[in-house]
């Protein structure tokens, strides 16, 4: 005995079993990760495929979807990386299952350096800027009017300077 799952797809009620919903749930985060974070429209054309597809292959509205026709779905639209490289992750690791924007575990995970290359005193701004997937003129300007208004010390950027390592120089 399977486990189903009522889903719906692009407004259409569908059972699916655990398998099936599963494959097909990290197929879609797959192609989400790998579009624009306003390129709804494409998502919705995508769902509504492969409601059309699944309507085809059923006989019946209550027919459960199994692995097997998700697998030719998945064949029919394509591979995920037909729509481009995953966009949150720039150190090549497979992003496949993962929701279009990074969990902070993974912000955590990376290493916090002072940058080599983007930098003006020490790439502190920088490697913080890198580590945390943003523009470092933002972080700078932060920086700036912190230490101006905020009564961030400049003693605090030079204890950072110290903490945090520099990025090693082969990793240019």
């Amino acid at each position: 005995m399977k486990e189903t799952v009522n889903v719906s797809i692009a407004s259409q009620a569908f059972i699916l079993d655990r398998d099936a919903w599963q494959l097909l749930d990290n197929y879609l985060k797959s192609i989400r990760d790998r579009l624009d974070v306003d390129d709804n429209e494409t998502i919705v054309d995508i769902e509504t495929r492969i409601a059309d597809i699944f309507h085809e292959n059923l006989p019946s509205a209550m027919m459960v979807v199994s692995a097997a026709l998700v697998r030719r779905v998945m064949e029919q639209i394509g591979d995920p990386e037909i729509f481009g490289a995953p966009r949150h992750r720039t150190d090549g690791n497979d992003t496949a299952g993962n929701d279009s924007q990074p969990h902070v575990d993974d912000i955590w995970r990376k290493p916090l350096r002072r940058s080599q290359t983007d930098r003006v005193f020490a790439g502190v701004c920088g490697g913080i800027a890198r580590h945390f997937d943003c523009d470092s003129s933002v972080i700078r300007l932060v920086t700036l009017i912190l230490i101006i208004f905020g009564g961030l010390s400049v003693w605090l950027y030079i204890l950072l300077w110290l903490i945090i390592p520099a990025e090693p120089k082969n990793s240019l």
